[in-house]
């Protein structure tokens, strides 16, 4: 285990935004995460993992803590025999590994389950802990297992989907347990020359009069594509990218909180887009209330401001802090609340607060 000290995190964010962490350690397998986790317990020091730094802001202070960097790499694929997944393959992932890049090894074996998730930043080892989902598809349908070091006995296990508590972007992992585990591996099974999923509207669109079905290969474009004209693909140079993806949630309202949503709509001559969601709780678009509360796509507070490409992307400008970041997402807050009566929750994971 080699232990650094005083190591800038800005730059191992997506937003480059953040302060350095007092102690800082990569670890490439389960041994040194072990190591990690006995040497900030020996020294009384708080313990931050860090993966892909997508879904991440740092504040201006840093951690005064271990920052452990997950970097546990591989992908093996094996042949799935297990009875209740007939025919399917397991696809075994390091947490460390990029999460575009297992999605491409998959999409090029020819097996269909995660192609609609595309283009998403971070690592594996993030995806089960979000429930991560786009274009219709979400892991959780996918994840046969994940591989974890239980820091109540610092003990690696393996937890089945039904023990992981998997719901709309939530998990054990970031709710009743959060902080138990450090997710090292995660296995998927997924369908060998499986068609891919076309469900979703913009992939609709993007495919419309075609003669022939588009294959997995044509499908992971074409949700890469869609992702870049949203500024949800990091692309070098690309000013809007440098953001910590969705800043806010969709929220999802009891009929009368959606009723009183309507009729605010109403009273300014306004419809509410929504679709049904978690039986009789409706979901609402977050962008919607975003950009309907004077914060449109490309709005400038200073050195932070909102994509102009996806209303939902706070962005740093350029030399950006994290009280620059904060500042604008509680103003967005504070104002969809007085409009719309509807409190926004913020997305991404709030380190050193």
């Amino acid at each position: 285990m080699l232990l650094l000290e005083n190591i800038p995190l800005a730059p191992l964010t997506t937003i480059k935004i953040g302060g350095p962490a007092r102690y800082f350690v990569e670890a490439g397998n389960a041994g040194e995460v072990q190591e990690a986790v006995i040497f900030a317990r020996s020294r009384d020091l708080p313990l931050f993992v860090l993966g892909g730094g997508s879904n991440l802001v740092v504040a201006d202070a840093g951690w005064p803590g271990l920052v452990l960097k997950i970097a546990v790499q591989g992908i093996n694929q094996v042949q799935r025999s297990g009875h209740d997944d007939e025919g399917k393959i397991l696809f075994d992932a390091g947490a460390g590994e990029s999460w575009d890049k297992f999605v491409s090894h998959t999409v090029m074996a020819r097996c269909a389950g995660v192609e609609c998730l595309s283009g998403i930043p971070g690592s594996v080892g993030g995806t089960p802990v979000q429930n991560v989902g786009a274009y219709g598809q979400e892991v959780s349908e996918t994840i046969a297992s994940v591989q974890v070091l239980d820091l109540r006995d610092n003990q690696v296990r393996d937890l089945c989907p039904e023990a992981c508590g998997f719901s709309y972007r939530t998990s054990i992992f970031n709710t009743s347990e959060r902080g138990r585990f450090i997710v090292l591996r995660v296995t998927y099974a997924l369908i060998p020359g499986g068609n891919p999923h076309i469900s979703y509207a913009d992939l609709q669109r993007h495919f419309e009069g075609r003669e022939t079905p588009p294959n997995l290969a044509e499908t992971r474009e074409a949700v890469r594509y869609i992702r870049t004209r949203k500024g949800m693909l990091i692309t070098p140079g690309d000013p809007d990218c440098m953001s910590a993806g969705s800043f806010f949630k969709n929220p999802v309202l009891s009929e009368e909180q959606h009723e009183n949503l309507k009729q605010r709509a109403a009273a300014r001559g306004l419809n509410v887009p929504t679709y049904p969601a978690l039986e009789t709780r409706k979901k609402v678009s977050a962008a919607w209330l975003v950009e309907r509360s004077g914060f449109s796509k490309g709005f400038g507070f200073g050195r932070v401001g909102i994509s102009t490409k996806h209303a939902l992307a706070i962005v740093n400008r350029g030399g950006a802090t994290a009280a620059d970041v904060l500042a604008l997402k509680e103003q967005i807050q504070h104002r969809v609340e007085e409009i719309w009566g509807v409190q926004l929750e913020s997305e991404p994971v709030m380190v050193g607060f």
